[in-house]
């Protein structure tokens, strides 16, 4: 090879290294870009909420009365404690039906369903089902529940409706835990003699508890400030009365904070924003919880 030769094709390699060195930053540059777009719009939506609580707080609406009162046609004696009690016999229901049913049906495809055709594609349409929207299922609930078994507009099937929500990804996380238990587990309790229930029950479960707490909370999480579902079983928009029994009909937090903000009166507004914060609280609260578990069982390990 010529010194000519040799020349061109050091200058080559160093055009293509050059290259190859700016769409690397350019990728880098759009990745930074998508994360912080995320973080930015949450960050103006937050601070625009707490303006609009400011300003509310400002005229004289008093979170005291706002958290200890019912929905009133004055601004200023309106509260949130119905939807607060309303929301809370929705999770309480809500945990009931998708947590038996989420960890049974997991337990299952993992440790007992034979791997085959049948199984992968029941595995396939829970992952699909985890994306299908949330109106979808408000009006499943709408059919099967309030009008064909005559439940009517009442907590009961609002939870239905939000367990049906988030039972898909309640076993899709749960699935994950019970694979991220090593199989030198299952075999040595096993060979010690354990039935495989028994395997299961004291082994298995335990080392996959915090992976399913974490998924069942994050779950939970998006459910408790789900509005459509809700909307589509027929929640009382606006609630005078705190419910008592699961068969009482009701008002919940999200629901409660979009009639709010539709409403002409400027202080609904504000009330709206009020509420928007109490229940970001309790989200935050409930994916602190899930950070918590999950930091903490690393921590054992």
């Amino acid at each position: 090879m010529s010194a000519e030769t040799a020349e061109e094709q050091d200058l080559f390699e160093d055009v293509d290294l050059r290259g190859i060195k700016i769409r690397g930053w350019l990728f880098h540059a759009f990745c930074l870009v998508a994360a912080l777009f995320g973080v930015v719009m949450l960050a103006m939506l937050i601070l625009d909420v707490l303006w609009e609580a400011l300003v509310g707080f400002a005229i004289g609406l008093d979170p005291i009365t706002f958290l200890t009162s019912t929905a009133h046609r004055d601004p200023f004696s309106a509260g949130f404690i119905a939807a607060i009690v309303g929301s809370i016999w929705l999770m309480v229901f809500t945990v009931i039906f998708s947590m038996a049913l989420g960890i049974g049906t997991a337990i299952y495809l993992e440790e007992y369903a034979p791997d085959n055709r049948v199984t992968r594609l029941i595995e396939a349409n829970l992952t699909n089902l985890a994306g299908v929207p949330s109106v979808v299922y408000g009006l499943l609930a709408l059919a099967v529940f309030v009008n064909a078994m005559r439940l009517g507009p009442v907590i009961l099937a609002g939870a239905i409706a939000l367990a049906l929500l988030v039972v898909p990804i309640i076993i899709v996380a749960s699935q994950e835990a019970l694979r991220g238990v090593p199989d030198g587990m299952r075999q040595g309790s096993a060979a010690a003699g354990a039935t495989q229930w028994q395997t299961i029950r004291q082994v298995v479960l335990p080392a996959a508890f915090p992976g399913i707490m974490t998924g069942t909370i994050l779950a939970l999480a998006r459910a408790v400030g789900e509005t459509a579902p809700l909307l589509m079983v027929g929640v009382v928009l606006e609630s005078g009365l705190i419910p008592g029994d699961p068969f009482s009909r009701f008002a919940a937090m999200p629901t409660e904070i979009y009639y709010w903000a539709f409403r002409p009166v400027t202080e609904f507004h504000h009330l709206a924003a009020y509420g928007i914060i109490v229940l970001l609280t309790v989200m935050f609260s409930m994916i602190a919880s899930a950070v918590y578990i999950r930091n903490r069982y690393e921590r054992i390990r």
